[in-house]
């Protein structure tokens, strides 16, 4: 028995059930020491699910509206994730209060998760959406607001203006349901989420000592993001997977378009977590909402990459790679290199840091060149793990010469 459980002194059952339902933390009681917990794992699996459904749909839907209809429904999904996550690392803890909002977020998670797939294109599903969407954005406001009472009063301005921000949010989302037009409700949606985006980076960017120090990123906040990245990278695992199970007969050649492919998300993961999962941004507020969204970007680019997989292994034996494939995956891979390259601009100097996000924009113009010309499958896929593995590969030479070990132990 350790000397701190040696000193309590015992409780009654209600004063045990008071301490295990205790207030959220305030602003400014942050836990410097914090890793991120199983119950944290468990809500970021739960995602999982509801990101499965949406790139599931795409990877059925290979075209211009489907790219669309994904990445209103991922923005939107993602910003429930950012809420959730952003309350359990400022307010959060080990205890009743927080496993209990917890489980509620997730159960109504589950729910989306049943409509995401087809939110956007068919109207009983978008309808079913909206409605618990909202609901989870009423129950995340309600969240933030049961802090206020026990908060710092020179927080409670800017909490309630954030609480009425996810409450007007809440409400305009739910009256979408309304809508029949499925184009109309998902252009609502993208101006909604467009207006709330708008909203929060005008409180973060207004130099507010006090916004400045409720939004300072931690390291478990990066491990948070870390591994959400994690999450999105096994959609291209899935997206391979599932590829070469849809094949009636499963040539050589697919499996290894399927082996090829599944080595971009091995080439996102080498250049992520080499520079930079696990570490902080600099200290700047524009620097800090890039981190942040930032990884929303990389997430959508991510997820619709592995999307693209499915479609990419069902053609693996055509001479040219479909039109709309192509771009799809030369376009993700493009996207998801300009913000690994921003994303790279957001860490501290480190020696040749400039020369990795040069590299990276790079790699995607060079993935939409290779978009363009449309080469077969496998050859697509080995152009853009190629292009992926010159930026890492340049900064491990560097990395050798200057005596230091690219990764850190």
């Amino acid at each position: 028995m350790s000397e701190q459980t040696a000193s309590r002194s015992p409780m009654t059952v209600r004063e045990a059930l008071a301490d295990w339902l205790r207030p959220p933390r305030a602003h400014g009681d942050v836990i410097e020491d914090r890793t991120v917990s199983f119950l944290e794992l468990f809500y970021d699996l739960v995602f999982v699910v509801l990101i499965a459904q949406i790139a599931h749909a795409l990877a059925a839907d290979v075209s211009w509206t489907g790219v669309r209809n994904f990445a209103v429904v991922f923005v939107l999904v993602w910003y429930a994730w950012l809420n959730g996550t952003l309350y359990h690392e400022v307010h959060g803890g080990e205890d009743g209060r927080s496993r209990t909002f917890i489980f509620l977020q997730m159960g109504l998670i589950a729910v989306m998760a049943v409509y995401a797939g087809h939110a956007a294109d068919e109207v009983a599903d978008g309808r079913g959406f909206a409605i618990v969407y909202a609901i989870l954005l009423l129950l995340l406001a309600f969240q933030w607001a049961g802090v206020i009472r026990h908060d710092n009063p020179a927080f409670r301005p800017i909490a309630r203006r954030y609480v009425g921000g996810m409450v007007v949010m809440a409400a305009a989302v739910a009256a979408t349901a309304l809508v029949d037009d499925t184009d109309l409700r998902v252009w609502l949606w993208l101006a909604i989420f467009g207006v709330t985006v708008l909203a929060t980076l005008q409180i973060v960017l207004s130099r507010n000592p006090l916004v400045e120090e409720a939004n300072r990123p931690t390291e478990s906040m990066s491990e948070r993001f870390g591994l959400i990245t994690i999450i999105m990278l096994g959609e291209v695992v899935v997206g391979v997977v599932d590829g070469l199970s849809e094949l009636d007969e499963r040539s050589a050649l697919a499996i290894v378009t399927g082996m090829v492919s599944l080595a971009i998300g091995m080439g996102v993961w080498w250049n992520y977590f080499d520079f930079v999962g696990r570490r902080l941004p600099r200290p700047d507020t524009n620097v800090r909402a890039v981190w942040t969204q930032g990884h929303m970007v990389l997430g959508l680019s991510i997820a619709a990459a592995g999307a693209g997989m499915v479609s990419l292994v069902e053609h693996a034996g055509d001479a040219r790679t479909p039109v709309a494939t192509a771009w799809l995956v030369s376009g993700s891979v493009s996207l998801l290199a300009l913000i690994l390259a921003a994303l790279v601009w957001t860490m501290e100097e480190r020696p040749g840091r400039a020369m990795v996000p040069r590299l990276l924009v790079g790699t995607a113009v060079l993935a939409l060149v290779v978009g363009a010309l449309r080469p077969p499958p496998w050859l697509l896929a080995l152009l853009l793990y190629g292009a992926l593995s010159v930026v890492w590969g340049d900064a491990f030479i560097r990395h050798a010469r200057s005596g230091e070990r690219i990764a850190e132990t």
